[in-house]
């Protein structure tokens, strides 16, 4: 199939955000809800959670819900709150060679689900380049102009808790933090509804990677290679191998940023078929405020000193 993303600069929701959010109504409520829309919280929960665990974002949050109006779904669905489980897989690495340092990534998810967006966004007076993801807020992996990068994984299983989604926490910590230390603190502090893992770095090289999940104390690592497993989790035979190629890539003698990178476009690391096709692949070099996202055949630049907009359209399978 095709899809086109497109590369927009959108300092905070407004209209154009209520058109989109309409018309992705369904899949939304298809994300947050699955099968156990009875047993999700109030708005006024929602509220009340977010603003116990994520008050700088409350003021945004509720610019939202006025643009949504009167309608307790929708302002549910833009809390984050106790969202469903969902499935994914992705692959990432921290660089900090020559060129570096860099956090390095594959997204792999069902193309027709994923947004179409890349996003420079100015929320609360520090710029955030991100790929955008529903229903609002939501980032799977982005960097801030202070030079703090954050990126997701699931962490392997499907056990569900009291917490907020994962794409609203790296929000979260791009919009409040600029060093890894304070991005750790936060993402330790505020309940995660699923198991995923993190990693973050700042411009100076510092990083970490997170295993975090419901009913369970936060581990923080210095793993440069993560996938879909934790440590205390089986590791399916696909997660293994991307891990293990990864961990390969970064050891090779003649390792370099360029040569991670190609090694992220072919097997295991990426996937050009079946539901989870890699999507796309970003290189985040925060010492220089820029990006790279990469298809084969294409690359496409951003960066905080010159963010231009436009699409691109790739074809899967």
């Amino acid at each position: 199939m095709d899809k086109t993303f497109v590369a927009a600069r959108e300092d905070r929701p407004g209209e154009a955000w209520l058109s989109r959010f309409v018309a992705g109504r369904a899949e939304a409520e298809s994300w947050y809800f699955g099968r156990g829309a009875a047993l999700t919280p109030s708005a006024k929960d929602c509220r009340a959670a977010l603003a116990s665990h994520m008050p700088e974002l409350i003021p945004h949050y509720e610019r939202a819900c006025a643009l949504v109006g009167d309608d307790e779904v929708a302002h549910r669905l833009l809390s984050h709150y106790r969202p469903a489980p969902e499935r994914f897989g992705c692959s990432q690495a921290v660089w900090l060679g020559d060129e570096g340092p860099a956090l390095i990534r594959n997204f792999d998810y069902p193309p027709g689900v994923v947004s179409d967006r890349f996003e420079m966004t100015e929320w609360s007076n520090l710029k955030v380049i991100c790929k955008a993801q529903r229903p609002w807020g939501g980032c799977v992996d982005g960097m801030n102009e202070e030079g703090l990068v954050a990126s997701v994984t699931l962490g392997g299983s499907y056990v569900q808790g009291v917490g907020f989604s994962i794409i609203l926490m790296i929000r979260y910590v791009l919009e409040t933090c600029r060093k890894v230390s304070e991005a750790v603190e936060a993402l330790c502090r505020i309940p995660v509804a699923l198991p995923q893992n993190v990693t973050v770095l700042d411009r100076s090289g510092c990083y970490a990677t997170l295993f975090l999940g419901p009913r369970q104390r936060p581990i923080v690592t210095r793993l440069k290679a993560c996938t879909n497993h934790q440590c205390s989790t089986k590791a399916s035979a696909s997660s293994m191998a991307r891990q293990l190629a990864l961990l390969e890539a970064l050891a090779a003698p003649s390792a370099s940023l360029s040569s991670l990178t190609d090694r992220l476009l072919q097997p295991p690391l990426y996937s050009g078929r079946g539901s989870f096709p890699t999507l796309y692949t970003a290189v985040y070099r925060p010492a220089e405020g820029r990006v790279n996202y990469i298809w084969p055949g294409k690359s496409w630049y951003q960066s905080f000193e010159d963010f231009r907009v436009g699409e691109y359209t790739h074809r899967y399978g």
